[in-house]
């Protein structure tokens, strides 16, 4: 599954894997795919540089790559108790009466949230990119638009490509325009944050928008024959998340969600704001339909709802409160029905891709 693109980063397979998770991030590299650690989980720099060390040390010289959430637009002096206090009392109410009706107990006193957006103010993504320009990155990922000019300077002036998720051609190329290296075609099939444009219509429209840049599809892959389709399409690679959800090294800690991805089914997630204020597809829950009631108030535009729900998430994830319990996913959930290690994946991807070029061949009188 060797690509122009994956030759230019020396990877071995146009693989590209995204994961909070350093472990998956890592062994996908080492698998020969190009693992992505998304960095919008961390805060402060220091906290990144403990495990982009220990990525260092567990990919064997692999390359590898960072993602973050920057906004192209930077705004001054605003903090985060700035932001806080723009939350109207009203949505701090629905949160509490949300939480007690589903019996979810308070943090421990002076426990902080373990589920925070800090990730998402430019202030933070900035220091966590003044760290990770200190190692050998090959790629600096942006889910928010293209980056800011001055930080796509920065990467180019280290070596490192610079690239952008996008749901329409017209996103994509404003991509083009702001001078990055690679498109991220992420249809609406995708965990997180999309647009509404399904990959197999988005990714060839991309593709041709952006030309010659290359393009990672997105959005509902999980098999190597889907690698395979995304490749026929133009795609010089593809870009996979939530498959990894459910590899033995993603760190969940959490037996109950491990549970409810495994019994997922393709049409179990749903497009909700209420996770962040932009729509993001994820595991449809008792707590994402609570934000769809017609009684209750509109979820807050980004960044004001990540900073409302923050405290809730982490006691719904600490107490494991299982009607409210979701994560990020996509519809590829559908497939995810074990629990296995990032290897055994890979090497499953590979014998799709595989049968899907023999098949092909076949069609066409090679074989």
């Amino acid at each position: 599954m060797q690509t122009e693109l994956s030759t230019r980063l020396g990877v071995e397979h146009a693989v590209f894997g995204f994961t909070p998770f350093p472990a998956v991030a890592a062994a996908i590299s080492r698998a020969g795919g190009f693992g992505v650690l998304g960095a919008v989980r961390y805060g402060a720099g220091e906290e990144l540089a403990r495990d982009l060390d220990w990525m260092q040390e567990h990919t064997d010289g692999t390359p590898y790559g960072l993602d973050v959430v920057m906004p192209a637009k930077k705004v001054e002096g605003v903090t985060e108790a700035d932001i806080e206090a723009m939350i109207p009392e009203g949505h701090r109410a629905f949160v509490r009466d949300t939480l007690a009706k589903h019996g979810v107990p308070e943090l421990a006193e002076g426990e902080a949230s373990g589920w925070r957006i800090t990730g998402w103010l430019e202030q933070v993504a900035r220091s966590q990119l003044d760290v990770a320009f200190d190692y050998p990155v090959k790629l600096l990922a942006n889910a928010l638009g293209s980056p800011p000019a001055d930080v796509v300077d920065r990467a180019h002036d280290h070596g490192i490509l610079v690239a952008a998720l996008a749901g329409s051609a017209r996103h994509a190329r404003h991509h083009k325009e702001a001078g990055l290296d690679v498109v991220v075609a992420q249809g609406y099939e995708a965990g997180g944050h999309t647009g509404e444009i399904a990959s197999m219509v988005l990714t060839p429209e991309v593709v041709r928008a952006v030309d010659p840049l290359p393009v990672l599809a997105a959005g509902g892959i999980g098999s190597g024959e889907q690698i395979a389709a995304g490749l026929a399409l133009g795609a010089q690679g593809v870009w996979i998340g939530s498959l990894w959800l459910t590899t033995e090294e993603a760190e969940l800690h959490s037996a109950a969600l491990t549970r409810k991805l495994l019994a997922a089914g393709s049409g179990d997630t749903v497009r909700s704001r209420a996770l962040t204020g932009k729509p993001a597809r994820q595991l449809r829950t008792e707590w994402t339909d609570a934000w769809e009631d017609r009684d209750g108030p509109d979820p807050l535009p980004m960044p004001l709802q990540g900073l409302l729900v923050a405290e809730a998430v982490s006691r719904i994830q600490k107490y494991e409160v299982e009607p409210l319990l979701g994560t990020p996913v996509g519809q590829i959930v559908g497939r995810m029905d074990s629990v296995r290690p990032v290897q055994t994946v890979f090497d499953e991807l590979t014998r799709g891709f595989e049968r899907a070029i023999d098949r092909v061949n076949r069609i066409a009188g090679r074989a």
